[in-house]
């Protein structure tokens, strides 16, 4: 009886310690993603022209809260029309940040470009998801408002 009850607990302790390496939450940790999604400017400012400058003045912006780099290769952010971005190879910093712009431009460290013509994130509601490398929702972030053009999650 004791030997299976160290054997569940070994497994529950290998298993926490691999999805935390691997970045992933689980349901004690839901509430402190290691990345997060922190900002969705869903309505770019003025006119929407479809303009790069204008698709570019949409974005999302993902934290990574820990102390420690992460990889992002191969992780996901998707909204409810399943428009999904994909990361290249990319390690985000410790405590650092990184925006991703819906139109055209030049990757660099804090801005990534998702290449598109046009606008993704609805102007009133919808849902970014963002998924890790093996398919594990790490954090979601919803709006359902006019009001405002961005949400802070």
């Amino acid at each position: 009886m004791l030997r299976m009850r160290e054997l569940r607990l070994t497994t529950i302790v290998v298993a926490g310690a691999a999805a935390a390496a691997l970045g992933v939450t689980t349901p004690a940790q839901a509430a402190t993603p290691v990345v997060k999604i922190v900002k969705i400017y869903y309505d770019s400012p003025g006119s929407d022209t479809r303009t790069n400058a204008s698709i570019n003045g949409e974005y999302f912006v993902l934290k990574n809260t820990t102390s420690t780099s992460r990889s992002l290769t191969r992780w996901t952010v998707r909204d409810l029309a399943n428009h999904v971005y994909t990361f290249g190879t990319f390690t985000l910093g410790a405590g650092k940040s990184v925006t991703v712009h819906t139109g055209k431009g030049a990757n660099t460290a804090a801005n990534r470009y998702w290449g598109l013509g046009s606008y993704v994130w609805n102007n009133d509601t919808d849902r970014a998801t963002l998924k890790s490398a093996a398919g594990t929702t790490v954090h979601a972030c919803a709006y359902n408002s006019t009001a405002v053009d961005y949400k802070t999650c």
